[in-house]
């Protein structure tokens, strides 16, 4: 048996659907790949993502090509994927969740703790440039774009002093560079950091039935929990919402934390319940954060946005 795979043409992207095939290929030394890659919207705009007012610029092209049939299932990093996808298409399987924390790579092995003031840290995400400018005020935040390995070339002392991405994408990539790993407990990821989906036709459930022996249960409902939360809040790209589940055991606990556009303030909720109610967790915290004010935040953020593109 032989199945098509779509993906994006990232160096990062490629690597991730390899490790999908190795782990399918010992599930059933049989089956055949082959891997399709697709361009996105997210890999021809090269604007700050936070200035796109689209969802699922990194996958959208790509499930378009699953539904029509011209691929059979698509790779993608979790994070990129809308918490809801078109009604023909599922989210199939969620194999093991790799490390969920960002990290620092600085031009002189600074941490982010020692590095100079005015350094110039570059960042992709509205998050993270919160987090940092929180953690280090006297700091200077800018955009970057590119793939993870274009990011790491441009920290050199002349355009960018550092950067900070996610973990997993390094791990992944097999690339060898310093880094110092960044407290959770600060830099609250982005929900579905550090996890793949694997998106099939709904009705195509022999593929289905493939992919699911590799997915694991509690990275599933992990990931499950971070989705009814960003889907109740409506988090993203133009209002960042860090948040991380946690399965122990029976239960499961999922962490919060939201800003206001200066930094200043910020949200954070805490909430802890039965693993096998995932979206019920997600929601409780969503629902929090909203009694909190979580809405204010948001439309602030929006219009803070809508301001920065008019320039």
């Amino acid at each position: 048996m032989k199945y098509t795979i779509g993906a994006r043409g990232s160096q990062l992207s490629l690597a991730q659907t390899k490790l999908v095939i190795s782990e399918l290929t010992k599930s059933d030394p049989q089956i055949n790949f082959d891997v399709k890659p697709i361009k996105t919207q997210g890999d021809t705009d090269s604007r700050p993502l936070f200035t796109i007012d689209q969802k699922g610029i990194f996958e959208k092209e790509i499930d378009r090509a699953v539904a029509q049939h011209e691929v059979d299932f698509a790779v993608h990093s979790l994070k990129d994927v809308p918490s809801k996808l078109d009604d023909d298409l599922t989210l199939a399987c969620i194999p093991k969740r790799e490390m969920v924390n960002d990290v620092f790579i600085s031009a002189d092995n600074s941490t982010l703790e020692a590095i100079k003031p005015n350094s110039v840290i570059g960042t992709s995400s509205l998050r993270r440039a919160v987090q940092i400018s929180r953690k280090r005020p006297d700091v200077i935040v800018k955009p970057i774009r590119g793939n993870i390995e274009t990011r790491i070339k441009k920290v050199s002392g002349e355009n960018y002093d550092a950067i900070v991405l996610a973990q997993a994408g390094i791990t992944r990539l097999g690339i060898d560079v310093s880094f110092t790993p960044l407290s959770i407990d600060d830099f609250y990821p982005s929900p579905g950091q550090g996890a793949l989906a694997i998106v099939a036709r709904k009705d195509d459930t022999k593929t289905i039935q493939m992919l699911k022996k590799i997915e694991d249960n509690d990275s599933r409902l992990e990931i499950e929990a971070e989705r009814a939360l960003s889907d109740f809040v409506d988090s993203g790209c133009r209002f960042p919402v860090g948040a991380y589940a946690k399965s122990n055991g029976q239960d499961m606990i999922i962490k919060v934390n939201a800003f206001s556009v200066d930094g200043q303030k910020s949200l954070y909720v805490t909430k802890t319940g039965s693993k096998d109610d995932p979206h019920s967790l997600g929601k409780k915290a969503g629902e929090e954060l909203q009694q909190k004010g979580v809405k204010d935040l948001a439309l602030n953020w929006r219009e803070k946005v809508e301001e920065w593109n008019k320039k």
